[in-house]
């Protein structure tokens, strides 16, 4: 996959903004553990870039998911994890079932508002019973004449404190766990406050990932018009599944720049560093383990280059979302990690860009589905994984 002008453009454009807008401010949003989501948000809805690859009649460009594509690997540009990956659940996320399967309704109440930056979307699968286990979730929806009513509890959601919205899945029906479950589109904030039933039970406190917000959220007879179901009812498991394709390719898409600009730093601090009456960058073993990581982050980007190229052409890049994902996954881990042991002591200070990453990077063997459960996909798709056992 090649990009064209027009894909360089849409990242000059949104490097221009980090660097104006995201970059100067990034050390006080870490402190804070929260950023401004709808003042970030409104900037890039203004340069229409959370709407790529939407539909235009609601506002997106209509493009092909290489443009996604793009902007993910440009958020790497942005010196930590957190805003990136809160702009990916506003893209990538929390709004692709939205886009292919709501309704028209739908679609201008909470798409629209989304890709122009005056709302704020989260996604809602994960429980504290039921991360990677999907099918596991708890929180249900009854019907009550035209409405849902919903009781439930979603954890580890990022963007959660500042949401206006939440696209979440809940059982909406008895029966088997794949087949019982629906995506509902969950309104948390009218002017600014809580709706009814929505409690923010808790700010977690992460090690890594510190601007993004991310909350325990309670759901407690909280009333939803039933047409604020995306797609059939009962379909939610396999919408699902579907979104957290894009999810996995954005996972892998926008780590390439931060990977790539960890390793450029590594090389600038070890061509000034000096020991034993030479530079660190002297070093053969240096030399050689930084090239070998180069190495390794250019396999990542032709891996997630060739999925991209199979998701356009409308194939099922299940198999190849899943091993960009566990690939990104695993170098998010031995990149940073490597590099800071070539800053020695300046690694290990809280400031330091590569600590930030070391901290961060940890997240992408966990989030989205752990390493573990990708593996399992792959056994599955290569059809050697024996099946439970009864």
């Amino acid at each position: 996959m090649q990009f064209t002008h027009e894909h360089r453009e849409i990242q000059k454009t949104l490097k221009r903004y980090i660097d104006e807008h995201i970059n100067p401010q990034v050390d006080e949003w870490e402190k804070a553990e929260i950023f401004p989501a709808h003042e970030v948000f409104k900037g890039l809805g203004e340069l229409g870039l959370l709407g790529l690859t939407k539909p235009e009649a609601f506002g997106g460009a209509g493009l092909d998911y290489s443009y996604g594509l793009a902007m993910a690997e440009t958020l790497g540009h942005i010196h930590c994890g957190g805003v990136p990956m809160a702009i990916g659940v506003q893209t990538d996320m929390a709004t692709p079932a939205l886009a292919r399967f709501g309704s028209e309704e739908l679609k201008r109440d909470f798409l629209a508002s989304a890709i122009a930056g005056d709302s704020v979307g989260c996604i809602g699968v994960s429980e504290p019973a039921a991360g990677s286990d999907v099918a596991g979730i708890k929180s249900v929806a009854r019907k009550d004449g035209d409405d849902y009513v919903i009781t439930g509890q979603k954890m580890w959601i990022t963007n959660s404190l500042q949401a206006d919205w939440m696209c979440m899945l809940v059982n909406t029906s008895d029966g088997p766990a794949h087949k019982n479950k629906s995506l509902v589109m969950v309104p948390m904030r009218e002017n600014g406050k809580l709706v009814k039933g929505i409690e923010v039970a808790q700010k977690i406190r992460k090690i890594g990932m510190n601007s993004s917000d991310t909350g325990l959220i309670y759901f407690d007879e909280v009333r939803v018009p039933q047409r604020y179901r995306i797609g059939q009812e009962g379909a939610g498991f396999i919408y699902q599944m579907q979104q957290f394709q894009e999810e996995r390719l954005w996972c892998a898409a926008s780590t390439l720049q931060s990977l790539t600009n960890c390793i450029e730093w590594t090389v600038e601090w070890a061509q000034e560093r000096k020991l034993f009456g030479a530079s660190l960058a002297d070093q053969q073993w240096v030399q050689f383990k930084l090239a070998e990581l180069k190495t390794e982050v250019e396999s990542l980007r032709a891996l997630t280059y060739q999925a991209c190229e199979h998701y356009i052409a409308g194939e099922d890049v299940t198999e190849w979302a899943t091993m960009a994902k566990l690939k990104a996954g695993r170098l998010n881990r031995t990149v940073p990690d490597t590099c800071l042991q070539f800053w020695g002591g300046m690694g290990f200070t809280w400031e330091n860009k590569v600590s930030r990453m070391y901290r961060d990077g940890r997240l992408a063997s966990i989030g989205g589905g752990a390493d573990e459960v990708m593996l399992g996909i792959l056994a599955k798709t290569m059809g050697i994984a024996k099946r439970p056992m009864k």
